[in-house]
């Protein structure tokens, strides 16, 4: 879909963007939060779209089965099988190196149910390949899709931490009692 079809769509559902200049790096992690309603993943293909970013996107690998497997790949899915501890952190960052772009979109929810804490992965990939952080709110309170100029990490986790849970600070999931709260 156009970029300029997607920007209209968004204005036509009464969304907001609200996104820094470009050029953004050629690589990066941007983290979505809230994640609590199934409507998160159109939203979020219409945002990619509209902000002209070819961004893939992490997801539970029960999706990627038949029929619809080939949808979502197609999508630019990159299934995670979280039955089972595997080395997905190392394969990611792998493949962060071995590309010269690469933008890879997660909830680090893991779940459209409610959490008390954020899985940890993306801040593992994105320290292990040493690029940063975008931070992507859907606030649908306000009907607001926001995106942070890019996070460097720190030496500091905990300081990072803060920093990005203040940027979802006061954020509204379509179904707000779901999802993480900071």
């Amino acid at each position: 879909m156009s970029q300029v079809i997607s920007k209209f769509i968004l204005k036509i559902l009464g969304w907001r963007l609200d996104i820094p200049p470009k050029p953004w790096p050629e690589k990066y992690v941007i983290i979505v939060l809230p994640h609590t309603s199934n409507w998160d993943f159109p939203l979020g293909l219409l945002v990619r779209s509209a902000i002209g970013e070819k961004v893939g996107y992490v997801g539970k690998a029960s999706l990627f089965r038949p029929p619809f497997g080939i949808l979502f790949r197609m999508l630019g899915g990159i299934p995670v099988d979280r039955s089972r501890r595997n080395n997905f952190v190392d394969a990611v960052v792998d493949k962060f190196e071995d590309q010269k772009e690469m933008k890879i979109s997660i909830a680090p929810e893991g779940t459209r149910k409610r959490v008390d804490k954020l899985r940890t992965g993306f801040y593992y990939i994105a320290k292990g390949a040493g690029v940063p952080i975008l931070l992507c709110k859907f606030d649908y309170g306000n009907k607001l899709i926001g995106i942070s100029t890019p996070f460097y990490l720190t030496d500091d986790q905990e300081k990072d931490f803060s920093t990005i849970f203040a940027y979802f600070e006061g954020v509204k999931g379509k179904n707000p009692g779901l999802g993480y709260q900071p």
